[in-house]
């Protein structure tokens, strides 16, 4: 079962209703977030209090509902979504942590940052992200507006902030695996520059995997 199945599940047992929630936008198989957005509606009179304790009560301990808030009727998690933040994880040691594992991609050679700095300056503003999204990928436009990417690191724990106001399937993860490729000396600066150009999914880099990738924040 879905998360989204297991807390409409609850919701429904809880309210006596057929509970339907409303993401800010799905996320692939094995991606994780901990800033998703969802919305519901409900007849019930129960206090916004009881409504957050009894999620946190019965939810399995995987599934954590930080906050709830009662909204416009006319609110929506996905359409009034202004900007979203995802968040990639390295784990860059020569040896992999196992307590990061589900949460991170390892990388065990030396990760070169000021070159993935300088590659991501070519994905900022507006594009045709055609070369960046999957072939499954079906929407009319392929144009997107990439706001920020800051690469960070910390005790080779390598976190590659991703912001824009839309993103295509695999978007994320397949700018990421470009800029492993130039962070591993397989490509370069300029390489991820023409990948935009070409428009052609076949002439980008491998998808990163999805492990490593955190919806962060949806802005409103």
């Amino acid at each position: 079962m879905t998360i989204q199945g297991k807390i409409e599940n609850v919701l429904s047992k809880m309210t006596n209703e057929s509970i339907e929630i409303i993401g800010s936008g799905r996320t692939d198989m094995g991606v994780h977030a901990n800033g998703q957005v969802a919305n519901f509606k409900t007849n019930s009179e129960l206090s916004i209090k009881k409504m957050h304790d009894y999620l946190y009560e019965y939810l399995p301990e995987d599934i954590v509902i930080i906050n709830m808030e009662e909204v416009d009727d006319r609110f929506h998690s996905r359409y009034n979504a202004k900007s979203k933040i995802y968040l990639y994880k390295i784990d860059n040691n020569k040896y992999h942590d196992p307590f990061l594992r589900k949460y991170t991609t390892h990388v065990e050679k030396k990760l070169d940052l000021e070159l993935m700095r300088e590659a991501s300056k070519y994905l900022i503003g507006e594009h045709d992200f055609t070369s960046f999204a999957s072939s499954k990928s079906k929407k009319k436009s392929n144009v997107r507006e990439i706001h920020s990417i800051e690469i960070k690191e910390h005790h080779n724990l390598v976190e590659i902030y991703v912001h824009g106001n839309g993103f295509l399937y695999n978007m994320v993860r397949i700018i990421v695996g470009a800029l492993l490729d130039v962070g591993s000396h397989r490509k370069t600066p300029q390489d991820i520059k023409e990948m935009l150009e070409f428009k052609d999914r076949s002439k980008a880099s491998d998808t990163a995997p999805s492990k490593g990738l955190i919806l962060h924040k949806v802005n409103y």
